[in-house]
């Protein structure tokens, strides 16, 4: 049995902000000006991002021209001057590094991962790996985490990666619109198997867009985090508060 990364917050934690699927680009602007906004103002100890904070992550180097992706990483570095930021990868920023992680003073984290907060564990995921019946996602997921595919695209100039990506984002977007398409769930039974493994009650992920509370029985839970776009109708930017009573959504709208 695999032991799950840990974090223990420190004894003078009280709140922890849990947010994900924020799927920041230069063309919502109204998203990143909330999200702006939420790390200005947040009064949480620390904040954990759960993968997906970015549409695309082509490389650590984008960050380092002006623009969208250096902007981002500017409003980090003056985040975690006032607060811990944890990040945790998604399947749209995998190649989030440890030079972007250095230059904004954001900590890395293993997916899953478990944070112990007032005596209880909660386990942390992005939620793709649970996603066992999106085989062929799967697949793709195996291929792009590899140390050779990394190594491989990286070496590629940015304005090939950026063109690259765009053509990847046209390829999900036109699978979205294939009639009868029905996105695959987290497996239940997986999601148990990792609560259990983890000796914890509640798993916290994002991925599937389609935040609920599922009940698994045996006392053990997973708590779906909302994505955020401000240009949808009803608008979405929510985030989820954990503290000495236990999880509360949080609507920033």
């Amino acid at each position: 049995m695999t032991a799950f990364a840990e974090l223990v917050a420190p004894a003078g934690w009280r709140t922890v902000d849990l947010m994900s699927d924020l799927h920041l680009q230069a063309s919502e602007p109204a998203t990143f000006e909330a999200w702006r906004g939420y790390l200005q103002t947040t009064p949480a100890d620390a904040i954990f991002i759960l993968g997906d904070l970015f549409e695309v992550w082509v490389g650590d180097d984008a960050a380092g021209e002006p623009g969208f992706e250096a902007q981002c990483a500017e409003l980090l570095r003056e985040a975690t001057t006032r607060r811990p930021v944890f990040f945790l990868h998604g399947n749209r920023d995998f190649l989030v590094g440890a030079a972007f992680a250095a230059r904004c003073g954001v900590r890395l984290l293993d997916d899953p991962t478990v944070l112990v907060l007032h005596e209880r564990r909660w386990l942390l995921s992005h939620g793709d790996l649970l996603c066992l019946e999106d085989t062929e996602y799967l697949r793709f997921r195996t291929e792009v985490r590899a140390p050779a595919w990394q190594k491989a695209f990286l070496a590629r100039p940015l304005a090939e990666r950026r063109a690259l990506a765009r053509s990847m984002r046209a390829q999900s977007e036109d699978r979205k619109r294939t009639p009868g398409m029905v996105w695959a769930d987290v497996d239940a039974d997986a999601a148990r198997a990792w609560l259990r493994q983890a000796n914890a009650n509640t798993l916290v992920h994002g991925h599937t867009h389609k935040p609920a509370t599922h009940v698994l029985g045996t006392g053990l839970s997973r708590i779906v985090l909302s994505d955020w776009d401000l240009k949808a109708h009803p608008a979405r930017a929510q985030l989820l508060c954990l503290s000495s009573a236990g999880a509360q959504r949080v609507d920033l709208r």
